[in-house]
């Protein structure tokens, strides 16, 4: 079984006439920065550390429209996504912004903290911006500074863990969104 695809539109009918669950496959983060309002977080990643009992959190449910930002996600996963559902299952094309794409509204929340990931690209590139600027004006010592964070990423590409990214979840503004 496969996901059929499913336009912002025909999936707003589908949840308002039939009750179809949407749920959101991206992380808490993106979740609380922006939503389409009503649909469940349901992160890929809890889906997958359950993935026997993964129908049971969807029980019940007479359809289920997954969703991520773009699409890309949905589509990558969409094989396993529909092992997940107990019931018919959808894949909302162009994810959320395909929903506002369509004029449907979604619901901001702009003190939340920026999603992780951009904040690890926001660091890794200033670092490296940095480390360049210096290391050509300065001392050529600062290039270790962008060769780090380089094999930082390439470790974190490799091994699945991001040191930059649980630093950057200390920080005083993404501590303050979590216990909000």
């Amino acid at each position: 079984m496969t996901l059929q695809p499913l336009d912002a539109l025909a999936a707003r009918h589908l949840i308002d006439t039939r009750g179809a669950v949407l749920v959101d496959v991206r992380g808490p983060d993106e979740h609380a920065r922006e939503r389409i309002a009503g649909a469940r977080s349901l992160p890929l990643d809890r889906l997958r550390a359950q993935a026997p009992d993964a129908g049971s959190l969807l029980a019940g449910a007479p359809a289920v429209v997954f969703h991520c930002r773009s699409g890309q996600r949905t589509a990558q996963y969409a094989a396993w996504l529909a092992g997940c559902a107990p019931c018919p299952a959808y894949v909302l094309e162009g994810g959320l912004d395909g929903w506002k794409r369509a004029g449907l509204p979604v619901l901001r929340d702009a003190a939340q903290p920026l999603e992780l990931q951009r904040q690890v690209q926001i660091t890794a590139g200033t670092l490296v911006a940095l480390g360049t600027a210096l290391g050509a004006g300065l001392s050529p010592w600062f290039l270790l500074l962008p060769a780090f964070v380089g094999c930082g990423l390439v470790f974190a590409g490799v091994s699945g863990f991001c040191g930059m990214a649980r630093l950057l979840l200390r920080m005083p503004w993404n501590r303050r969104a979590a216990a909000a």
